[in-house]
């Protein structure tokens, strides 16, 4: 099809078809100057054009506009409308993946779905170049060519026969553009593969809209970049963008087919779906009923998008913690809930920055020295879950980065004049070691965790893992460890004669998924999409009696054995029991199992091991209540002998100390206290003042 007819063919389609949206548009142009095309409606008004669009849409693009000039449409100003065309929707055979975008289809119109990484500031891109002839004056505007990847196109010769040309940039004629880095969506890989990226330009009205961790899907051509070094054969590719629509980002997109549906909800209404789900979670470590009830219930998750009247949105992500000795399957319960999860990232603690986790904006070449915002692992798995494994091991100040990103689920950057917030919907998994590598037996578990306290307390529960030397115990996980191990042997030689095919089987059904994966990938999906369960008053209540209870105790004992960061924590486990039997209410039953999985963390790292009281302060502030009042007590003790002395020794402190029943080992660990939060100071060693503020 020659141009002309490219033209003529162009200017019918848009005048039957678009006629009236392109008058809708002269309303507003040139501030709203581009036209959404769906490539369907092209395929029903020619479809010859519409592959000539695919194969060749520098062509039908560059026609398209001079079609549209054509129809003498015209904006309030009389000014011409010829906007730019945003081709949506191509068909299936192409949208490809990244890893797809092989040399067949350069300069061709494809379509990729991906999440941004980076992206740059937007600037000046030269479109219409105006050149000078250094020796006749002569002026040469050149329209510059797309497909040279930011080469600035010249004029051949002057008509002097001269080739020596300056630029004009005061009479030439700009656009915005913008660099920006897409990967390849997490659930679209198959476990194990690494996602690939590629560098997209986008032009004009495109840019200044998106940010990293949007995912979106891009109409475009696929272009060469040319090899830096001459004499090099091997070129890259980028995407010039034609059009960019925003995805949702929530997971539960997974096609769900009415068979499957009618399954799930089949699956739902069986009397022992908890049990399956518990034994669902990594069937092949044994023993952690609780902790894996727990994770069950957070990859459910609480009723989403939950607002208050005055605007504050609750979050409904549940943030789960795991400390354990070396060797107690930690990082195994981690990954076989990232190969669970619709959509999920690993990070290991240790290699993660917190811009690694969260967001940044630095400089760096992909922006030819301007600042980029680089999305990290929270940010890209917003709409999914996080796992960290060695939580412990990253650095205060990255951890300190996550604080936002836990609780609001926003993450803010302000630097180099870019000021944006970036969603971080995720549910957290996180894996630690001890402060010293194991458990000690007569220390407090809160006190041997090497994480802040301010971090600890926006995790919904809190499981510590003991090695614990128990020969019956000890037994059992051998046997199921190493007939696990047998079975494995067993049907990858598939040898035969070393068990019965009756022992075969039932030692296989021990250690498969009480639900196939794929289809409690499915089961949960659904759960997430269509299941935003209610509080009933029933369970209002039960959650309320025993958010009240423990209060009161607290005011008897005086402790603060729970606070309204726990009543709200409370509030999503109970919704996501609800979920996973796919309910629409929250019943009493659902908030009776929130509360046990709150009491047996609570039993477990919540209760002050010389009181036997329970005391959420061991958590939230990193030392139980009786503790940080003997602090104060010992504070104003050294307070009152400063009064007769110019430095206190440690003697009188501790005969002092001893009338308020506080014993010299006691005085030590709380004079350590004292130094480190900075309320006194040692100027001579045995020798103790108090600090100025605290005066």
């Amino acid at each position: 099809m020659e141009n002309v007819a490219y033209v003529q063919e162009l200017e019918n389609f848009f005048n039957d078809v678009y006629r009236k949206r392109l008058e809708e548009l002269a309303e507003f142009y040139p501030d709203k100057r581009s036209l959404e095309v769906d490539f369907s409606d092209i395929e029903k008004f020619n479809p010859e054009l519409a592959d000539e669009l695919l194969d060749n849409p520098d062509v039908v693009l560059k026609a398209s506009k001079e079609a549209i000039a054509n129809l003498g449409i015209t904006n309030v100003k009389g000014d011409l409308v010829v906007p730019n065309i945003r081709v949506v929707n191509l068909p299936e055979d192409r949208k490809k993946l990244i890893r797809d975008l092989t040399s067949v289809y350069l300069n061709k119109l494809v379509a990729v779905e991906g999440v941004i990484t980076k992206i740059t500031d937007v600037r000046p891109k030269l479109h219409v170049a105006e050149f000078q002839c250094k020796h006749c004056g002569r002026i040469y505007k050149i329209p510059q060519d797309e497909e040279l990847y930011g080469k600035v196109t010249t004029p051949s010769n002057c008509a002097c026969g001269r080739r020596d040309f300056k630029l004009i940039p005061e009479h030439s004629i700009f656009i915005d553009m913008q660099k920006m880095q897409i990967q390849e969506p997490l659930e679209a890989l198959v476990r194990g593969e690494q996602a690939k990226n590629i560098d997209v330009w986008l032009e004009d009205d495109l840019t200044g809209r998106l940010f990293p961790g949007d995912k979106i899907e891009i109409v475009g051509v696929l272009r060469l970049i040319p090899p830096k070094k001459k004499d090099v054969a091997v070129y890259g590719v980028y995407l010039q963008a034609i059009s960019v629509q925003k995805k949702e980002r929530e997971f539960e997109e997974i096609e769900i087919t009415p068979e499957e549906e009618e399954q799930i909800k089949e699956l739902a209404r069986d009397p022992e779906i908890y049990t399956k789900l518990v034994k669902s979670i990594a069937p092949s470590i044994y023993g952690y009923e609780k902790v894996k009830e727990a994770i069950a219930l957070q990859l459910f998750g609480g009723t989403k998008n939950k607002v208050f009247p005055d605007g504050t949105r609750v979050r409904p992500d549940i943030h789960i913690l795991l400390i354990g000795d070396p060797g107690t399957a930690k990082s195994q319960l981690l990954y076989y809930v990232y190969k669970l999860a619709p959509k999920a990232v690993f990070v290991g603690g240790k290699s993660s920055t917190g811009a690694g986790l969260t967001a940044t904006a630095e400089r760096d070449e992909f922006g030819e020295g301007g600042w980029t915002l680089k999305a990290g692992a929270l940010v890209l798995a917003s709409g999914g879950h996080a796992m960290i494994d060695e939580f412990d091991k990253m650095s205060p100040e990255d951890r300190d980065n996550i604080h936002e990103a836990m609780e609001q689920q926003r993450v803010s950057i302000a630097k180099a004049g870019i000021v944006t917030q970036f969603k971080t919907e995720t549910s957290i998994l996180a894996a630690a070691n001890p402060k010293y590598g194991r458990f000690d037996p007569y220390s407090p578990p809160a006190e041997q965790f090497n994480i802040p306290p301010t971090i600890l307390s926006r995790f919904d529960l809190i499981f510590p893992i003991k090695d614990i030397l128990d020969p019956a115990r000890d037994k059992r996980m051998a046997e199921h460890i190493l007939s696990a191990h047998q079975v494995a042997g067993v049907m990858r030689n598939k040898t035969k004669g070393i068990m019965s095919e009756e022992e075969l089987q039932k030692r296989v059904e021990e250690i498969t998924p009480a639900i196939e994966p794929e289809f409690l990938r499915k089961y949960i999906a659904y759960a997430r999409k269509y299941i935003n369960p209610i509080l009933t008053d029933e369970a209002i209540e039960k959650i309320k009696e025993y958010y009240a209870e423990l209060r009161a105790l607290g005011k008897q004992q005086n402790t603060v054995p729970i606070t309204a960061r726990q009543l709200e924590a409370l509030v999503r486990l109970a919704e996501a029991s609800a979920r996973a039997r796919l309910g629409d209410r929250v019943l009493l039953e659902d908030a009776e199992r929130a509360i046990a999985l709150h009491e047996a963390m609570m039993r477990e790292i919540g209760v002050d091991r010389k009181t036997g009281k329970l005391d959420w302060d061991i958590i939230a502030v990193g030392q139980p209540k009786s503790k940080m009042d003997k602090v104060r007590t010992l504070l104003h003790v050294i307070k009152d002998l400063q009064k007769n002395y110019d430095m206190v020794t440690k003697d009188q402190i501790v005969e002092d100390a001893d009338k308020y029943g506080i014993d010299k080992d006691e005085v030590d660990e709380l004079l350590e206290i004292l130094k480190k939060n900075g309320d006194i100071y040692s100027p001579r060693t045995g020798l103790y003042k108090v600090a100025e503020e605290n005066e």
